[in-house]
């Protein structure tokens, strides 16, 4: 879950709790297709004498019997007319069938393979495929660490394909997009740019990439240094410092960051770093004393390449939750949605 960075700052403020975090916002997409499994039921019979029946049961059991199996072959064509490929070369979004279009989408390089992109974190998993009749065989994650689903096919008309995988009773969606190229498709600018959505995407030379909201946020980038300064209303400067130090570590740095805010006010700790799975992150926090300008300092580092990545943010609380609560949630997006290639 993520946390508001006002929520964190004012409950340290106001309730005087200890032990907040910033938290991370790990987002991971998995397929959550089913199987239905169809199972043919024969026709026991038995032996031993029965009395002969009249000529109006015979004929009708002809007739049944004619019926049932006119409905069977008529089932099996319908079952078998499905035939692969059904993927080529293209990018699908993937859903569940009703749901709005969603954020998890795979790209084919031909019909055999691809990866997988999630627009929330910009990440995802390469997969290979086999097609075969009704079904379509993924395997993800590469050679040494794979996970196989059986994505039944159950429709495919107009480049939406439908179905259901072996581990769920929910019937998902593929729906090929015809306007975007596969060799250049990026997930984050799809959903968050290219859609008429005010969010943008920030990727940085040193391997690391954010969203953002382009309408509200300024993008400065000097060096080794990129600021987001918000532009919108505020009690006062409310920003982002994205810096890259070398050579310092990210412990060392937090360390001398917080000495520099020259107050008592300041709680220093250790959380997993947005963006990872288990790289340490060092936090320090500068909470307002609830007198002047409400100016507070957020920053977190982690050990990164050569040196140093750290987040620094610098806010002003006005009291006003109108104003604050939608800055912060911008600010949270920034540091929640980091991303890195390296």
């Amino acid at each position: 879950m993520s946390v508001r960075i006002i929520d964190f700052v004012e409950q340290k403020y106001v309730d005087n709790k200890e032990d907040i975090r910033m938290k991370k916002t790990m987002l991971k997409q998995v397929m959550g297709v089913s199987l239905a499994v169809v199972t043919a039921v024969g026709v026991l019979c038995g032996c031993g004498a029965q009395a002969p029946m009249d000529e109006t049961e015979s004929k009708t059991e002809i007739a049944t019997e004619s019926e049932t199996k006119s409905e069977t072959k008529s089932e099996t064509k319908a079952e078998t007319s499905l035939q692969a490929p059904f993927f080529t070369k293209g990018v699908y979004c993937n859903y569940p069938e009703g749901a709005a279009v969603g954020d998890l989408f795979y790209v084919f390089y031909d019909e055999g393979a691809g990866y997988t992109e999630d627009a929330n974190t910009g990440t995802g998993l390469p997969f290979s495929c086999e097609q075969k009749d009704n079904k379509v065989t993924f395997s993800y994650g590469g050679v040494k660490e794979e996970s196989r689903q059986v994505f039944v096919v159950e429709s495919a008309e107009n480049g939406v394909i439908k179905g259901k995988s072996d581990d769920s009773e929910t019937t998902m969606v593929f729906e090929l997009l015809s306007d975007v190229d596969p060799e250049s498709f990026n997930s984050m600018n799809y959903v968050y740019g290219s859609n008429g959505s005010a969010e943008a995407v920030y990727e940085d030379p040193n391997g690391w990439s954010v969203r953002y909201s382009a309408s509200d946020f300024e993008v400065t980038t000097r060096g080794p240094v990129t600021t987001f300064v918000y532009t919108g209303e505020s009690a006062g400067t409310n920003m982002i410092t994205a810096t890259y130090v070398v050579p310092q570590n990210a412990e060392t740095y937090i360390n001398e960051l917080a000495k520099t805010w020259g107050s008592d006010n300041v709680e220093i700790t250790k959380s997993i770093f947005p963006g990872t799975d288990n790289i340490d992150g060092y936090c320090a926090s500068l909470f307002p004393d609830g007198e002047g300008s409400g100016l507070y300092e957020t920053a977190i580092a982690r050990d990164y390449m050569d040196g140093a990545l750290v987040f620094e943010i610098t806010g002003h609380i006005s009291g006003n939750d109108e104003i604050d609560i939608p800055l912060s949630d911008k600010l949270t997006l920034i540091v929640d949605s980091i991303v890195f290639s390296k």
